[in-house]
């Protein structure tokens, strides 16, 4: 009897030591599969476990869903998961994938902004990393309450979003993103604008720094120029000129056509507050938001006696003091445009013959 006894209290501490022994293999072994990168997962708010464990599953986080499935159940720690992104290494266990999610260990998502872009091109590009949608950004950028409380109004606030790369939550609101890149901005613009020289006889407040800086930005993208053609539009403006600069026709059609394309004569006769070909001194707010090198090209204008340029063919700007000089380079130039046209046509006729 005390044999029999024995057996079964020794089998049960057997069972129970297998039973230890897998619910520790369950918790604590590797779950995630070996992989280089950390890999990541974006839990929208509300997300059931289920929900969660798909979302793990699809993005190869998760080697073995049914160990993950019973832990999560059995600590409890399922019914607390938080939302938000997070990372991943390889090697991770159960516990170490749970303990992250409930404590809400989120692994910020990068969001780039380019320069020389427009609203809807950024507001698209930043919600793709974030939680919230295209319109709530662009809404944000819209409000005016909004824009006030950051020292702005809504016509400027676009040109504040600086060119770089930054770090947020993902479900970060538009107005926590917006803040922080005009932040970003500020000190930027606080040191780059000490001591700086201007133009004689020009002072530009910082909007319109701005608008002269955004249509240095899509004059150009060479950074050594920058600072050339600011001291163009500058001298026009300063002596009472008519700015004549392309890109705010652009941005004229942006908002009548919605796309910007080649220009023609008709184009330059556009009754719009932005054309400057009709309307003197700088345009009512800035056509895009300027990068870094044209803000400083803007606020370290070259010194010249320059009044025009043209473009040169190879990305560059050839430079004129005078309309007569300035008509022979735009002869050259649309010359030399021609030119490559036909070599272009004979090139694909060439082509199509063989």
């Amino acid at each position: 009897m005390r044999s029999t006894l024995l057996k079964v209290f020794i089998g049960f501490l057997v069972l129970g030591a297998t039973a230890v022994g897998v619910v520790s293999w369950m918790a604590f072994a590797p779950n995630t599969p070996a992989y280089d990168d950390a890999r990541s997962v974006k839990l929208p708010a509300g997300s059931s476990l289920e929900t969660v464990q798909d979302s793990l599953v699809a993005a190869g986080i998760l080697d073995r869903r049914w160990t993950f499935d019973f832990i999560a159940r059995a600590s409890g720690w399922g019914d607390q998961i938080k939302s938000g992104h997070y990372e991943f290494q390889q090697g991770q266990s159960n516990i170490d994938l749970l303990s992250t999610l409930r404590a809400g260990l989120e692994t910020p998502v990068r969001v780039t902004i380019i320069e020389g872009t427009r609203r809807d091109f950024m507001a698209r590009r930043v919600a793709r990393s974030m939680a919230f949608t295209e319109h709530e950004f662009l809404t944000a950028l819209s409000d005016q309450e909004f824009a006030e409380s950051l020292g702005t109004d809504t016509l400027h606030l676009f040109s504040y979003m600086l060119p770089d790369t930054y770090f947020f939550y993902w479900e970060s609101s538009p107005q926590t993103v917006i803040r922080e890149i005009k932040e970003t901005f500020d000190r930027f613009y606080d040191q780059a604008a000490d001591g700086a020289p201007g133009l004689p006889g020009l002072t530009l407040d910082k909007e319109e720094v701005m608008s002269m800086a955004a249509i240095v930005e899509w004059e150009s993208g060479l950074v050594e120029e920058k600072a050339t053609i600011a001291g163009v539009y500058m001298n026009r403006l300063r002596d009472r000129w008519p700015l004549q600069a392309d890109p705010t026709i652009q941005y004229a059609l942006i908002e009548l056509e919605g796309s910007k394309r080649r220009l023609f004569n008709r184009d330059y006769r556009i009754d719009h507050p932005y054309n400057t070909y009709q309307y003197r001194g700088l345009p009512p707010g800035p056509v895009t938001n300027p990068s870094r090198s044209s803000i400083e090209g803007v606020l370290r204008p070259e010194s010249h006696g320059y009044y025009f340029f043209v473009a040169r063919g190879d990305g560059g700007h050839i430079f004129s003091r005078t309309l007569g000089e300035h008509r022979r380079n735009a002869q050259a130039f649309f010359r030399l445009m021609r030119e490559r046209r036909a070599a272009a046509a004979a090139a694909e006729e060439a082509e199509g013959s063989n």
